[in-house]
């Protein structure tokens, strides 16, 4: 009988697959990611059921929130039925609904606030408006590329992701200040956000950039990552608009229970909401 062995050239159909299937750079990255980090933990055993679920099992040892865990598993799972290995895929963790998110990685409005203008004391202001321009409209950080010169003349950017089309509005406000950043950099077409090389940034270097700055604006490095500035932008929005369905929308899920997850309160936020009750006479 032949057995399960990975192989790069399994690896590199796996990543042609997903493009094919239109999934983000970074779900992509994410991906190949868990399934090179089984193979590194396999060695030269063959997969199988058991070594499978040894994975898992070793995920659990390591330390990683359930969450992770799922993740990884997940995508090691989409490699398995590509390579018809169906007897292999392992469950997932079994999560009980979160209740309230964890306040020490929200990022809150003051310390966004702070992010900005320690950019912009840096001399980072690319670094400054890419974040302004995240949290404004809520876009991915995988989704930075639609924000083109195009897109800023006519106030809204058309995002095509997992063969899906949304909409995303420019506020006038930061339509302005795009505008007057790209005559500065003699941008004249295509996207604004560049590296010195003409090229478009990647996620690790937004990323990276972000991280740089997390001392000199005060602010914990744990809660200074791209997607945390969509996660405030859904929150601010959701207390505007009150239309979960609205956001869901906006931030493009499909599955507005998504966009929940997006609104889950801290503990601190749901003891100060019991308090305002009075029902304690």
């Amino acid at each position: 009988m032949m057995e399960n062995k990975i192989t790069p050239e399994q690896i590199e159909g796996f990543s042609e697959h997903l493009r094919q299937s239109e999934r983000s750079s970074g779900t992509i990255e994410n991906y190949l990611r868990h399934v090179r980090a089984f193979a590194a933990w396999l060695g030269d055993r063959p997969v199988t059921r058991e070594t499978a679920a040894g994975w898992k099992e070793h995920l659990i040892d390591t330390g990683y929130c359930p969450n992770t865990n799922n993740a990884m598993l997940g995508g090691l799972n989409r490699f398995f039925v590509l390579n018809g290995w169906h007897d292999c895929q392992v469950r997932n963790l079994r999560l009980q609904r979160q209740l309230f998110r964890d306040g020490s990685r929200e990022l809150t409005r003051a310390e966004y606030d702070r992010l900005i203008a320690a950019a912009h004391a840096l001399g980072r202001e690319r670094l400054a408006l890419l974040m302004e321009t995240i949290c404004a409209t809520g876009i991915r950080v995988s989704e930075v590329q639609y924000i083109t010169m195009e897109a800023v003349r006519q106030s809204r950017a058309e995002i095509t992701l997992k063969g899906k089309i949304r909409t995303i509005l420019i506020p006038g406000k930061l339509r302005r200040k795009l505008l007057k950043y790209a005559q500065q950099n003699k941008t004249v077409s295509g996207e604004i956000f560049l590296t010195r090389n003409g090229k478009g940034l990647s996620r690790k270097q937004i990323w990276a950039e972000m991280k740089a700055i997390c001392k000199a604006a005060g602010v914990a490095a744990s809660k200074v990552f791209p997607h945390n500035l969509r996660h405030l932008f859904a929150r601010v929005f959701y207390r505007v608009c009150r239309d979960v369905a609205k956001l869901a929308d906006v931030l493009g899920h499909s599955s507005i229970e998504t966009t929940r997850i997006y609104l889950i309160s801290t503990g601190s936020e749901h003891a100060r909401e019991l308090e305002r009750t009075g029902l304690v006479v």
